[in-house]
């Protein structure tokens, strides 16, 4: 049981540690615009986000969770014990490591694509084919390509009716978009914790069951205790706080100049979609859902003015993200199999 218990709280804080990566580097995906717009200071921002992602992890449910925690492989058909342990660890190596080299780089892609590849990648090695619910991971994976392309459009029509709305408005109207790109910002960090600390918690429930250190009654549903719910909502907001300036640099300033309007659009746009996909327990990129929705904004002024070869740039990041994630959880397995 020492040896059970000792694993566990590798595997925990791996988990929490991939959570504190996804909060750095999704960071940017919350304050970029409102910063660029100069609608709040640096600071200001990643606090108001790192707020309102605990609020959001917290309070406002767990259903990504559960499909992180069962609808990938589900647990409760697997044999107990510490060898499943070392899949986990594997995945959790593959999705740090790809936040990481992707940060370092300044490439705003996801941390959502990086897990669930890690995960696929470890299960693969580590228990084949059989064990993976491939009609579910088709489904999340079909999700998350949709969603950047629902998440520009819908902003480009948001943005365009914004516009229509707005063309007999004075100068002063910027205040105003100032003021609902602030609230906008705030909403959108709601949406985010409501889906990327859920990530973190399913992965931590999954484990432990593994290790046969949490039981889950037959026919009933995997329920989040609260120490990790709380746990993964503190460390994630942590992150956010904290913020991954590079990719900040990449998604405020790379992509076009941002104004209030650009700001208050994209955040709207994104914070529907992700909130919708989030209560629907589907663990969309909201990292794809953001920028795409930033990229309509943008385009619903004036197409040339978005720098589209930043845009492809963050594109190849997000398709290799599965596979290469995955690999690295594959030759992570590898290694600690032999090892241990």
């Amino acid at each position: 049981m020492d040896t059970t218990i000792l694993i566990a709280g590798i595997i925990v804080f791996l988990a929490l540690f991939f959570d504190f990566t996804n909060g750095f580097h999704d960071s940017a995906n919350i304050v970029a615009t409102s910063i660029a717009s100069r609608a709040l200071t640096p600071e200001t921002a990643l606090i108001l986000a790192a707020v309102a992602e605990f609020i959001g992890a917290y309070y406002l449910g767990t259903a990504v969770a559960e499909t992180i925690g069962k609808g990938i492989v589900d647990p409760r058909l697997l044999q107990t014990g510490i060898s499943g342990a070392q899949v986990i660890i594997a995945a959790l190596i593959g999705a740090i490591s790809w936040n990481i080299i992707t940060w370092k780089f300044g490439m705003p892609s996801s941390s959502s694509h990086a897990l669930i590849g890690g995960l696929i990648g470890a299960f693969f090695f580590g228990w084949g084919i059989g064990p993976i619910n491939w009609y579910k991971v088709m489904e999340i994976i079909l999700i998350m390509i949709i969603s950047p392309f629902i998440g520009l459009f819908v902003t480009y029509i948001f943005t365009r009716l914004t516009l229509i709305f707005s063309q007999w408005a004075s100068p002063k109207a910027n205040k105003y978009f100032l003021k609902l790109e602030i609230l906008s910002s705030i909403t959108q960090a709601l949406a985010h914790g409501t889906n990327d600390a859920q990530k973190t918690m399913g992965v931590i429930v999954f484990s432990l069951i593994i290790l046969g250190l949490y039981k889950v009654p037959e026919n009933q549903s995997i329920l989040i205790p609260h120490w990790v719910v709380i746990s993964c909502a503190l460390t994630i907001s942590i992150g956010m706080g904290i913020g991954g300036w590079k990719i900040i640099k990449t998604l405020g300033c790379k992509l076009y100049k941002i104004k209030p309007i650009h700001g208050f659009a994209s955040q709207t746009a994104s914070t529907l979609i992700i909130y919708i996909t989030a209560l629907f327990g589907y663990p969309v990129s909201t990292t794809q859902v953001i920028s795409s929705s930033v990229m309509g904004a943008g385009a619903a002024f004036r197409p040339k003015m978005v720098r589209w070869n930043v845009a492809q740039d963050m594109a190849v990041a997000w398709l290799v993200t599965i596979p290469a994630s995955g690999i690295i959880a594959g030759i992570s397995y590898f290694i600690l199999h032999k090892i241990f």
